[in-house]
């Protein structure tokens, strides 16, 4: 079928887009898979952990949340991108407003979360404490350290914080009372001269914390809320992402117009 200059560009640039997404929802489904069926190989290829200890790092529910966060977003992205591109390049009206239907819809549930989010801003500050509450209840250290320890230990050396709120979070783990020794806080409180080897700078700064050799009192809670609010590449990501899900709609319904049109023609 013929068409002027207008629709064919938006014919190929509804393709491009579809294309670049769908490439992105296999990669993202295929590193979810790949993490749920065999987390061991996917975290030895990244180097996360040294290889002796994989084990333990491969062990807690958290990793096969993650793995079935990627599958779900890999899965929606590939079946849209997926109608999207078909419907474009088949020049099909029926899948074109289903795939913009399917838009909407998908923009409408990130408008209300988004909405209902900041309405309910205090409950939704509550129920995220609550749930880094309950992964800091297994927090380690030494020969029991495991993927939940590790990522505390990353975020609070590299965000210069201690816990959910403050050290006394670390009461509630078990664990950490188990093998803390005579340590008031963990290392990764501390302030440190070498991070990747959580090396505090005042050796007495585990047993006897302060304000000049750690970040006991500083909780993790407001430095990464504060630090999410103030990047400013992650709003530009979130507009750019919005105006792009909105030239997918007008597109995919602009040709379901125009292959309509060119249809009656040929009538």
């Amino acid at each position: 079928m013929v068409f002027d200059c207008g629709v064919w560009c938006a014919k190929y640039l509804l393709c491009i887009f579809n294309f670049i997404f769908f490439v992105l929802g296999t990669i993202i489904f295929g590193v979810g898979l790949w993490l749920a069926v065999d987390k061991h190989s996917l975290i030895a290829l990244l180097k996360l952990v040294e290889s002796d200890n994989i084990e333990k790092f491969t062990q807690p529910q958290v990793i096969e949340q993650l793995a079935y966060v990627l599958l779900v977003i890999g899965a929606i992205m590939f079946f849209m991108s997926f109608l999207g591109y078909l419907g474009a390049m088949r020049e099909s009206r029926c899948l074109l407003s289903t795939y913009g239907t399917f838009l909407i819809l998908l923009l409408i549930a990130e408008i209300v979360a988004g909405g209902l989010a900041a309405f309910y801003k205090d409950k939704v500050r509550s129920e995220s404490k609550n749930f880094l509450q309950t992964t800091i209840t297994s927090y380690s250290i030494g020969e029991n350290v495991d993927a939940t320890s590790l990522m505390w230990n990353q975020l609070m050396s590299n965000f210069g914080c201690c816990g959910i709120n403050d050290y006394h979070d670390f009461d509630a783990s078990a664990a950490w009372q188990a093998s803390k020794g005579n340590r008031t806080i963990p290392e990764a409180c501390c302030m440190l001269k070498e991070v990747s080897k959580l090396l505090p700078r005042d050796e007495d700064c585990v047993t006897n914390p302060s304000d000049s050799n750690s970040y006991y009192k500083k909780g993790c809670y407001e430095v990464f809320a504060d630090w999410l609010i103030a990047q400013r590449e992650l709003i530009i990501a979130v507009i750019v992402v919005g105006i792009v899900h909105l030239i997918l709609i007008i597109l995919a319904f602009a040709l379901c117009k125009a292959f309509a049109k060119y249809n009656d023609m040929r009538l």
